[in-house]
């Protein structure tokens, strides 16, 4: 009789840890791809988030979210080091977000030995890369909706300034931005990179003060202004960053040319589990604006 308890017990015990490690049900994704790209001669892989629903519900497509990782970071930074999977699972199981697909291209590595950076520059077109091979081939890829009111972009650092610039400079194409820690423009003290047209570190610096968040803002006429209105916009920077006086500056500036836009700083810096923090505001907030 005991043998016979012992052996039921046993079961149940297998099929509770068997069904804790395997739940019922679909699973969301993350899986790693490349693109060979003819404008940068070379591949560039990319990370991807899908829903737990996208192998399943075959016809249904989806929002789309371009998160952008830092400087050094790659594509997998963001589910690797701010855990953006387990975030997102998360949102969704509570109803604070909708599902999307999630994409992290990747724009950097080692500093001065990799390129880093969003922009074109010399020996770096990687904004070409981006809007002409980069976007069309998710597209092709996945099941997601291709219009302005189903595509958003964020970023950390490096790519919070990237996310901020690209939809400042191509409003029609997204409807939501979330920056963190953003590089809206060189720290004070360090514009004045050096002129080495081999020096990555120079290029990378130049051409974030080529394209400055903040100026494009100042320098905004009425229709400008209007365009920049047609986005949501959501600033994140920790007390103790230290881009957190460029990005109050990116604000200032909003609010001069009357654009809405939100603004939290929170206690913390510029560090992993600042960003990782962040994304329980960020996919909510662009889960709300999409299809707006």
């Amino acid at each position: 009789m005991m043998k016979k308890v012992l052996s039921i017990l046993a079961i149940f015990a297998v099929a509770f840890c068997t069904s804790a490690q395997f739940p019922w049900g679909p699973q969301s994704k993350v899986m790693t791809d490349s693109i060979h790209s003819d404008i940068l001669d070379a591949y560039r892989q990319y990370t991807v988030y899908l829903p737990a629903s996208y192998e399943k519900e075959t016809a249904r497509t989806y929002p789309v979210l371009y998160l952008l990782h830092g400087m050094s970071g790659v594509n997998t930074s963001w589910f690797n080091d701010q855990r953006c999977k387990d975030v997102m699972d998360q949102l969704v199981a509570s109803g604070e977000a909708q599902e999307m697909i999630i994409v992290s291209p990747n724009a950097g590595g080692v500093v001065n030995k990799d390129w880093n950076g969003y922009f074109n520059m010399p020996g770096w077109a990687y904004e070409d890369f981006f809007y002409k091979e980069f976007l069309p081939h998710i597209e092709k890829t996945f099941r997601v909706k291709a219009d302005k009111e189903h595509r958003a972009i964020a970023g950390l650092s490096m790519g919070g300034g990237g996310s901020t610039s690209y939809a400042q400079r191509h409003p029609e194409m997204f409807c939501a931005v979330y920056a963190m820690s953003a590089l809206m423009n060189i720290p004070a003290g360090s514009e004045n990179p050096t002129a080495d047209k081999n020096d990555k570190m120079s290029l990378l610096t130049k051409s974030v003060m080529d394209n400055c968040c903040v100026k494009y803002v100042q320098d905004a006429d009425e229709a400008r202004k209007n365009q920049l209105r047609s986005v949501k916009w959501f600033v994140d920077c920790g007390d103790d960053d230290f881009l957190l006086d460029r990005n109050i500056e990116f604000v200032q500036a909003m609010h001069r040319a009357f654009i809405p836009v939100e603004f939290r700083v929170r206690d913390g810096g510029h560090t992993n589990e600042y960003w990782h923090s962040a994304l329980y505001t960020c996919l909510p907030f662009v889960s709300r604006n999409f299809g707006k």
